[in-house]
């Protein structure tokens, strides 16, 4: 038997992911953000969330998606990658689940546009619907990390 996790479940487009809860920091509405130049595209710029200074990223431009609309559903989760926070916009982030491992499968090549190297894995919930597991190890490249690293000091 596989063990319980508490997942925090997110949009982007008509794709549902999910990540642990345990990684998430917070979840906070759209915030006035500060472009920094000369990073990379998916890198929004940073925001002041009680006097830190956190990256953001735009997580349909990181995965290649088409830009969307920022509206009041948008939400940027603040998680912890390496002992960094960064945060990510979202679509909607609207629901937290208990999630059993057992449920958790091997990501296919390709999900949703979004190569498999990105995903930790697809989670079926009830008969129709699937969760997209991030693994944020990834989305966060070492050299990325390195990069936002620079933007905070």
């Amino acid at each position: 038997m596989g063990e319980e996790l508490k997942v925090i479940v997110f949009k982007l487009g008509n794709e549902e992911y999910g990540i642990e809860v345990e990684k998430v920091q917070t979840i906070e509405r759209m915030l006035p953000i500060t472009r920094v130049p000369k990073t990379y595209t998916f890198v929004r710029g940073v925001i002041n969330l009680r006097g830190v200074v956190i990256p953001v990223i735009d997580l349909r431009g990181r995965f290649n998606l088409p830009e969307g609309e920022y509206t009041d559903q948008t939400r940027i989760i603040i998680v912890a990658v390496n002992e960094m926070e960064v945060g990510f916009i979202v679509d909607s982030a609207n629901d937290v689940i208990d999630l059993n491992t057992d449920r958790i499968e091997s990501p296919p090549e390709v999900v949703g546009g979004i190569k498999a190297k990105y995903l930790d894995g697809v989670a079926k919930i009830g008969d129709d619907r699937l969760l997209i597991m991030l693994n944020l190890a990834e989305v966060l490249k070492k050299s990325e990390i390195i990069q936002l690293e620079s933007i905070e000091d």
